[in-house]
Parts: structure tokens; sequence; C-alpha cells
């Protein structure tokens, strides 16, 4: 699949695999800014892309794994979704969840994107089917 992607600015990145699309499903996107991530703040750092996401799918934008064990940086809206008729800047809402400030640099890896598809939905009201949980909810399964 192509997916049309702009750079914003040149020293922009774009997305790629760790060990390529057959070993990862995420591709990982890189900050072109400094941010000085305060605990418990949450802000908006920059990309320096844009994208042409095709109608019938979506980028969602999850933490890196890495980022948030060793620094308890997380995205505190994860999964992010960019919807396709989205054409601004892709910036990434990043949380520092420590207790120390963390630095981002320019050209450091800040998340992943996976391209996902979705199905258009159109509801149908009316009554439900039976089910064996029926209405249970939180907790209704044991512990």
């Amino acid at each position: 699949m192509k997916i049309k992607i702009k750079k914003l600015r040149d020293e922009a990145h774009l997305p790629e695999y760790a060990h390529g699309p057959l070993e990862d499903a995420g591709m990982d996107v890189r900050s072109i800014e400094g941010a000085l991530l305060e605990p418990g703040i949450p802000r908006a750092v920059s990309t320096g892309l844009a994208l042409e996401i095709p109608s019938g799918y979506e980028v969602q934008i999850r933490p890196r794994s890495g980022l948030a064990l060793k620094h308890a940086i997380t995205l505190p809206n994860a999964p992010a979704t960019i919807d396709p008729g989205y054409r601004g800047e892709l910036k990434i809402i990043l949380l520092n969840l420590g207790r120390t400030p963390y630095q981002v640099h320019a050209g450091d890896r800040i998340a992943q994107i996976i391209v996902a598809k979705y199905e258009a939905v159109e509801w149908d009201e009316g009554e439900l089917g039976d089910s064996v949980r029926g209405s249970g909810g939180f907790g209704s399964s044991g512990r």
C-alpha cells in the first residue's frame, strides 16, 4: 500500500520500520524539534509531516515501549487516530508520567504509527438480541 506523505520541513524524517515490515507492525516517527517534557504536562511535538490517508483507513499513533519503560513517556490519547480527511501537520501529544523532566531532541523517535483499515457504520436502531453475558458490566466475568 502506498500513502502520500509530504515533508513540511526539510529536516523531517519519513516514518520507518526498525526491523522491516515483516517483523514490525509500527513505523517509528521522529521529532523535528527539541521539547522539554515536564512531569504531568502534555505537549504536542512536531514531526514536520503531513499525510494523505486513503478513505477507509486511519493512522493510529501509539507510544514507543522503550520510552514508556525507561522514561515513563506515553501518549495520553493512545491510540490516537489520524482521520483520512486531515491534511495538517502530524503532531504527537506526549506526556511525561515520571518525576523528572525529559528532554526530547530533534530526530528522536517519539512514537509509532500503524495504518489500519476501518469500516463505515450505519446504526440499526431496535431491540437487541439475547446473549449469555446480557447487561453484566465491569467485573461480570469474575476475577
